[in-house]
């Protein structure tokens, strides 16, 4: 038993030996058994490949739709109570009343009163006791108001217990010279009423002396009684 394993042992290597020859010798037949790799595109490859496709959208504008308002012009148009009481304070300013009148007079000063401020020498015209002519004589006046102070001089000291003045003014306009007089509320007597020698002493004088000094230019006298012209 033990020499048959003998035998064979050395058999074997020899088969071994030749089987490894043939392996050796032929190559080829070992690359033609092995499966051929097959390559694996690339990503680069694939998308060079890859077509193109251009997309362009259809984008179709909308028109700009521009709306303007129509302008619209509004007239503010007073309530009709805001327009009674415009009117009602134009006519106030166009028309002064009793108050604002009696403001305005002056007062007629009294016979010792004497001017306060600077003064200036004028002339006045009074009536003699006949009523007969006008004596010239100089006094002294407001300088700030010479025509008005003039006036005052004449009309001082006029009351003769049924007549009586409260207050008057001056205005001289183109050469005209107005003199308004107002009668004290306890006058008996209007104007008008006075007589011929009273007329002569108050509204003569008052002419004269307007008239007679050069430096005021006033070439007629007009009298009124509260803005109405009185009648002689």
């Amino acid at each position: 038993m033990n020499a048959e394993k003998k035998n064979i042992l050395p058999l074997l290597v020899a088969v071994i030996a030749v089987g490894m020859s043939s392996c050796a010798s032929n190559p080829s037949a070992n690359n033609n058994s092995s499966p051929t790799p097959t390559a694996t595109p690339s990503i680069a490859a694939f998308a060079s490949n890859t077509p193109t496709v251009e997309v362009t959208p259809n984008i179709t504008s909308s028109p700009t739709i521009t709306s303007e308002a129509p302008e619209i012009k509004t007239t503010s148009s007073p309530s009709p109570s805001v327009g009674k009481l415009r009117d009602k304070i134009n006519q106030a300013e166009a028309k002064p009343t009793k108050i604002q009148t009696a403001i305005a007079y002056s007062k007629i000063p009294s016979t010792t009163e004497t001017p306060a401020g600077k003064t200036t020498d004028v002339t006045v015209y009074t009536s003699d006791a006949e009523c007969q002519e006008l004596v010239p004589q100089k006094t002294q006046v407001s300088s700030q108001e010479p025509v008005a102070g003039a006036v005052g001089k004449i009309l001082e000291g006029r009351d003769n217990g049924d007549f009586s003045l409260s207050g008057y003014r001056v205005n001289v306009k183109n050469g005209i010279a107005t003199v308004d007089l107002r009668l004290s509320p306890n006058s008996k007597r209007i104007l008008t009423s006075l007589s011929s020698c009273e007329q002569f002493a108050l509204f003569g004088s008052l002419r004269k002396t307007l008239t007679s000094n050069s430096q005021w230019n006033i070439k007629d006298v007009r009298f009124t009684e509260k803005g109405e012209e009185v009648a002689l």
